[in-house]
């Protein structure tokens, strides 16, 4: 008898599978007799807190829209877009770039494509053309959901030069003014057939994140419904979240810091409140705290540092704050003190990455140690390495490379086998490229970097990624791009560039003229070196590799 034909979503789910990594069949195992691994959608929290609590606010929007939804309408909106989807054709397992602002579209959006079965790559909104493209080529992407340009950059010309790059990408979604695309599709659930909780592979990828990148353009981090739905949980128990909580997302919801760490994911898990906006100053923020009594938000340092520094003039009251998460960067001792000086006790450190491992500092370690370190992971379950450049484990309170697995760490990057090749160990393990240190007490202390990676105000920029896009400028004939300190930013990104011999001479090369040109070349505003320092060669070590230490030491002085 004749195998019955393959639908699309079998089709799409097969495709999907090709080049995941899935935790090994022991492993996985392990995790579930624990009660790590639940074998549920990652959609079912929403479903969950709208069955227990339908008339608590589930999320509210301070931007445009400037509305609150209760559980029961935001998990009846995620249906009716789910169910648009998937009248749109879009398939369990089909793959789309999601890319939009803080808004309570956003998380809309978001569920209506988990329960749709439809796997969302999660991209910043200061991602260009030149990142998207890549990812909905790597992820093989179907479709293109965004927003207008009413936020100061039209979305819909990038839609235009990604479906020229990217002819895959059939079909694109515009909130707000669409345009000559679609709007945002919303139909009766009862019109179409969505995937049943027991359709779904918990083991299979849910939505995909994005590296910082430590080498080249970013790359794709599949996470399953298994591993985020325990990322979110176990975050949320470590914050002593409640449904009594209200958080504040003012960082890009899509990235794993405020998506799950513990996140807007976290308060949905606990039957929380959560409060959008898209502009994290404190002259908004602290109006927001005392407005909708926030309790809990996540900053990166160069934000932390200037609320600290905002206490002192912004008049709102902002006592409801229990909890500051700081992240995304080392926060330093000096500044974590000053923050609890002015904030009240509040800081919690965390260090993590997207590919998995998070450390917290914990809310009754003490406060100097709060201070001094960056976390300890928050899983028992999680195996930890700190190395050295042979791979030998290093005894605690000495410094080595960072080396994890665990429940919520991935096994590789997707359809990335070149990357993985360098970045995880035979036995599993990803190389963190983080130098740390470990304390008896397991907490870890980060004290560098050792792959070519500048984290600038939290965003990690591979120094590779600009090189390669420095180079395409006709000016330029060689270049180098470095990290520098700066008390705001963390990091500021340095490029050093030799001038080819086509340049004009006696025309200086500004970096006002370099920025532009990386600008129109699609490059996120976040990579765009803040110095450019023109040199008549770079400096090389013995084995004639470009020396960026002799670089750092030139430019920072004695």
């Amino acid at each position: 008898m004749s195998e019955p034909p393959q639908t699309a979503a079998d089709l799409a789910v097969g495709d999907l599978l090709a080049g995941f990594a899935p935790h090994p069949d022991d492993a996985a195992q392990r995790y579930r007799d624990a009660g790590i691994f639940d074998d549920r959608p990652l959609w079912h929290m929403l479903e969950q807190a709208a069955t227990a609590r339908p008339d608590a606010p589930a999320v509210t929007d301070t931007g445009g829209d400037h509305r609150t939804l209760s559980y029961a309408d935001l998990w009846s909106a995620a249906l009716r877009r789910a169910a648009g989807f998937a009248a749109a054709g879009l398939a369990p397992g089909m793959r789309v770039i999601l890319q939009q602002h803080n808004s309570a579209e956003f998380v809309i959006t978001l569920f209506g494509l988990l329960r749709a079965g439809v796997v969302p790559v999660m991209t910043l909104p200061a991602h260009r053309i030149s990142e998207i493209a890549h990812l909905a080529a790597g992820a093989g992407a179907v479709a293109y959901v965004t927003e207008d340009g009413r936020r100061g950059y039209d979305h819909r010309e990038l839609a235009a030069e990604l479906q020229q790059r990217v002819p895959a990408v059939a079909q694109v979604f515009v909130a707000g003014d669409p345009g000559p695309y679609r709007p945002l599709p919303d139909t009766d659930p009862d019109a179409v057939t969505l995937p049943d909780a027991d359709d779904v592979d918990p083991e299979a990828p849910a939505l995909f994140l994005i590296s910082g990148g430590t080498t080249g353009l970013p790359k794709l981090i599949a996470r399953t419904h298994n591993d985020y739905a325990f990322n979110a949980r176990r975050s949320a128990e470590i914050a002593e979240l409640s449904a009594a909580d209200t958080y504040l997302v003012a960082l890009p919801g899509a990235h794993n810091f405020p998506l799950c760490c513990p996140g807007m994911l976290g308060m949905m898990a606990v039957g929380g409140h959560v409060v959008f906006t898209d502009n994290p100053s404190p002259d908004n923020t602290f109006d927001l705290i005392e407005q909708y009594r926030i309790t809990v938000t996540a900053l990166v340092p160069a934000l932390a540092q200037v609320w600290c520094a905002a206490t002192e003039w912004e008049p709102a009251d902002i006592s409801s704050l229990r909890l500051l998460q700081v992240g995304g960067a080392k926060l330093a001792e000096p500044d974590a003190v000053a923050l609890d000086a002015a904030l009240g006790d509040v800081v919690q450190q965390v260090f993590g990455m997207a590919e998995g491992l998070i450390c917290y500092t914990r809310l009754d370690d003490p406060r100097d140690l709060v201070h001094a370190v960056q976390g300890a992971p928050m899983s028992e379950f999680d195996e930890v390495r700190v190395v050295d450049e042979h791979g030998a484990d290093v005894p605690d309170g000495t410094d080595g490379e960072l080396l994890v697995r665990g429940p919520y760490t991935i096994r590789g990057y997707y359809r990335a086998a070149e990357h993985n090749a360098r970045s995880f160990s035979a036995d599993g393990y990803y190389r963190s490229g983080d130098r740390v240190r470990r304390l008896p007490s397991g907490h870890l202390a980060v004290t560098g970097r050792i792959k070519d990676t500048i984290v600038r105000g939290g965003e990690n920029v591979a120094a590779d990624d600009v090189e390669e896009n420095l180079l395409a400028h006709p000016s330029i004939r060689a270049a180098a791009v470095i990290g520098l300190p700066d008390e705001a930013l963390g990091e500021k990104i340095c490029a050093a560039v030799v001038l080819s011999h086509d340049h004009p001479p006696g025309r200086p090369l500004e970096l006002p003229d370099v920025r532009g040109f990386l600008t129109e070349k699609g490059l996120a505003s976040f990579k765009l070196p803040d110095r450019l320092v023109v040199v008549p060669t770079l400096p090389v070590t013995a084995v004639g590799k470009i020396d960026k230490a002799a670089m750092r030491a030139s430019l920072l002085g004695p």
